[in-house]
């Protein structure tokens, strides 16, 4: 049975808002007070995923707004605009409607492929990047054909590439989130409880959004064979002007350890590359504790 969009307003310490931005309606949820931190969720998430980090960084003097991608959640899911320029377009709009000028934006996965190219593409509304999980796109793209390891695991974007099927897969059951969630998480971990595994489930089965968030990932894998991705890939490839944070767990078996390194060479500044001992993919939950410690060190330092 399909769920209702209202199943993201979970109830804790945030207060949930709906802004207009970029043509489209986002869902954030939203707590503390001083400079805004906005972070970005992975596949097959949503917001919630921050939700340690939201309480660790707020009570550091932080204002927090963990925002569901379009096509995510409670967020708008229109027919178009899966493609990274309409990504950081929408951020950069959740920004000033939030009321900023400037943000220091986080990343998850795509939320740290989103992170990456701020800078770039709308450099005038961030003043730093954390990007967990995600290697620069520059890096991901080279990874994805040289290493044999990140090939292997990069499968699942080929099929996702097929029309109908995955979508279907997503809506179907709880099978599909819950062998990404497994197989992307460290073994030697506690993530995901049956508990994970149902939130996001169901949070995929919110009507549109398995076909939403499967076009985020049609368009980094048909891209490439057409004219816009190569054309992507040489704008991404300009010098990163702000501090940057990366943060890679050494189990991670979606973007694989092996495959993160050399992006700093986009990085003419602040840059600071950090393994998570015996974490996965899910780096917010399966080690909240020491990415929080590290996320607030990093942003006590920057300017």
């Amino acid at each position: 049975m399909p769920v209702d969009s209202a199943f993201v307003n979970i109830e804790g310490p945030w207060e949930h808002r709906y802004v207009s931005a970029n043509g489209a309606r986002f869902h954030v949820a939203e707590m503390g007070e001083g400079p805004l931190v906005v972070l970005l969720h992975g596949f097959p998430q949503f917001w919630f995923a921050w939700r340690h980090q939201m309480v660790s960084l707020s009570a550091a003097g932080y204002r927090v707004a963990a925002m569901d991608l379009r096509g995510f959640g409670g967020s708008d899911k229109p027919p178009r605009g899966y493609d990274s320029y309409v990504a950081t377009l929408d951020v950069a709009s959740v920004i000033r409607a939030l009321g900023e000028q400037r943000a220091v934006v986080m990343g998850q996965g795509l939320g740290g492929w989103i992170a990456w190219c701020m800078p770039v593409l709308r450099p005038d509304v961030v003043s730093a990047i954390a990007s967990l999980s995600m290697a620069h796109p520059r890096v991901m793209r080279h990874a994805t054909w040289t290493n044999s390891a990140q090939r292997e695991a990069s499968r699942w974007i080929v099929a996702l590439q097929k029309p109908f099927v995955p979508e279907r897969e997503m809506a179907r059951s709880h099978d599909y989130v819950a062998g990404l969630l497994t197989d992307w998480a460290s073994p030697l971990g506690s993530f995901p409880t049956a508990e994970d595994i149902s939130r996001y489930g169901d949070a995929m089965m919110i009507p549109f959004v398995a076909h939403s968030a499967a076009e985020h990932y049609r368009w980094l894998g048909r891209s490439s064979v057409r004219p816009d991705g190569p054309l992507f890939m040489r704008r991404i490839r300009r010098a990163i002007r702000v501090p940057v944070l990366q943060l890679q767990g050494t189990d991670d078996r979606c973007v694989v350890a092996s495959a993160t390194y050399g992006s700093g060479a986009w990085v003419p500044g602040d840059y600071r590359h950090v393994k998570i001992e015996g974490a996965g993919h899910f780096l917010t939950e399966e080690a909240p504790e020491a990415v929080g410690a590290e996320l607030q060190t990093w942003l006590g330092s920057l300017p």
